[in-house]
């Protein structure tokens, strides 16, 4: 298997020199050709043919964001968007790159060094593996789906990673203010998860915020778990639902883990949940996903044909978690349609 080649683009001299550096010391990794700005980027992708490309945010001559929009319709390609905390990622991500890193505010060659190895590199690997053709925008009519009766004692739960940001966009910009509160946990560095919550606040009728300990779980809300080294865990409390957030370990290699936060789902809610499994590398949320469903709840699994990463789907539907397997574009209707089957 030849290894990933690899097209670095930054315009920072120092740091692209360190990237390429330590990039090519895997090797499962081969840099290319580098480029300090989007034209001589698009000079390199036709010479060269990357399986990859990194991508600065901050570019001269042209942005990142506008030279993805540019690019993705007429060269498909996955992007990994290095970016520093600002919410210019979700437009990157828009636009058409597959994740993107938290460009580290180091102070020793050791901590970028750790940076490369424990985060790019990992997301460089999977980006190699995506389906590049799953990222196009889903149109949906909005306010088709309704449920029968109000109440708060049902619950949605979503657990995603790479590819994510947009799937869960285009699922709960798809629920009404009827729909019962949502717990989700989307993998995410620190920081970058409350700029997500405003930006889906922003996009959908459903309120939306990042979760902190103490929040209830209202019907038409949605809490997302704070990227971190903290898990989300769902309880009840008075016979309501509420969240906590609390520090632990990585667990399957991420904190937050949507197995930490389906698990507490099952345990809490049994029964009375929906639980949602969507594109993502790896298979955290499978066995979570597969506690709900034998305490009763109901649960989706994205298909292969729409996920950007058929990861965390295809174990979770191996070990029987999945109980129903639709395209993105399916998974609002069908989320109703299971409500309303629990409310009979």
């Amino acid at each position: 298997m030849h290894p990933i080649r690899v097209l670095v683009v930054e315009d920072s001299i120092v740091f692209r020199e360190l990237l390429v550096q330590n990039l090519s010391r895997d090797p499962a990794i081969q840099v290319v050709a580098t480029a300090k700005d989007p034209f001589e980027a698009r000079d390199a992708i036709l010479a060269y043919k990357p399986d990859v490309m990194t991508l600065d945010v901050e570019l001269p001559r042209m942005s990142g964001i506008e030279f993805l929009r540019k690019l993705m319709p007429q060269y498909p390609l996955p992007v990994i968007v290095i970016s520093s905390l600002s919410d210019k990622v979700f437009d990157a991500l828009n636009a058409g790159a597959v994740d993107f890193v938290s460009k580290p505010a180091v102070s020793s060659r050791k901590q970028l060094e750790d940076f490369i190895r424990n985060e790019l590199l990992v997301k460089i690997k999977i980006a190699s593996t995506a389906r590049i053709g799953n990222i196009k925008k889903t149109v949906m009519m909005q306010g088709q789906h309704q449920l029968n009766v109000k109440g708060n004692d049902l619950l949605v739960a979503i657990g995603a990673s790479t590819g994510g940001t947009e799937a869960i966009l285009a699922v709960v910009k798809e629920y009404g203010t009827d729909i019962p509160g949502i717990v989700v946990v989307q993998h995410m560095p620190p920081g970058f998860t409350e700029m997500y919550a405003k930006r889906l606040n922003d996009q959908c009728r459903i309120q939306v915020k990042e979760a902190k300990t103490g929040d209830r779980v209202l019907p038409g809300h949605l809490l997302i778990a704070p990227g971190g080294d903290m898990h989300m865990h769902l309880v009840k409390v008075n016979g309501a639902y509420q969240v906590e957030i609390r520090k632990g370990p990585k667990v399957n290699g991420h904190c937050p883990s949507v197995d930490v936060l389906f698990e507490s789902v099952a345990k809490a809610a049994g029964a009375k949940a929906v639980g949602i499994i969507l594109t993502g590398m790896g298979g955290d949320g499978a066995k979570g996903l597969l506690a709900m469903r034998k305490a009763g709840a109901r649960t989706i699994g994205q298909d292969e044909s729409t996920c950007i990463v058929y990861g965390m789907p295809k174990v979770a539907y191996d070990i029987g978690a999945v109980e129903y397997q639709e395209k993105l574009s399916k998974i609002p209707e069908r989320t109703y349609a299971l409500l309303n089957r629990m409310r009979q």
